[in-house]
């Protein structure tokens, strides 16, 4: 008796209920991808940027947050999140503008870049 040929068959079916599971998956995620990023609660938003963190003790910091039409200072700890003040001075709110302005957060590329030359450097030093 020759069970090649069911192996092969059954082989075949299982790929392809598997290419099928899979091909479902990705039209899903592409989908509720492109809807998340219509109603602008997509990560590609941007709504929720920190303009600075310093960090006070441990698993402690105080944060400078903007969102839409309001800059907010909070404070962070390892269980709460708590509003400390919100900035409604025009005078500081053009200055911290400017400051970020002044300082263009570096992109990966940037980062990566300066570490490479900083090793190529050391490397050819010795």
């Amino acid at each position: 008796m020759n069970t090649s040929p069911d192996m092969l068959a059954t082989a075949f079916k299982m790929l392809a209920a598997l290419a099928l599971v899979l091909g479902g998956m990705g039209i899903f995620f592409y989908f509720t991808k492109r809807v998340m990023r219509k109603d602008g609660r997509g990560s590609g938003g941007q709504m929720i940027r920190v303009l600075a963190s310093q960090y006070i003790g441990l698993k402690k910091n105080i944060s400078i947050v903007e969102i839409p039409g309001a800059i907010l200072v909070v404070g962070v700890t390892a269980d709460t999140i708590r509003l400390l003040t919100k900035i409604d001075d025009k005078t500081i709110l053009d200055q911290i503008h400017d400051q970020r302005a002044g300082y263009p957060t570096p992109s990966f590329s940037e980062h990566l870049n300066k570490i490479t030359r900083r090793f190529l450097v050391h490397k050819n030093d010795q």
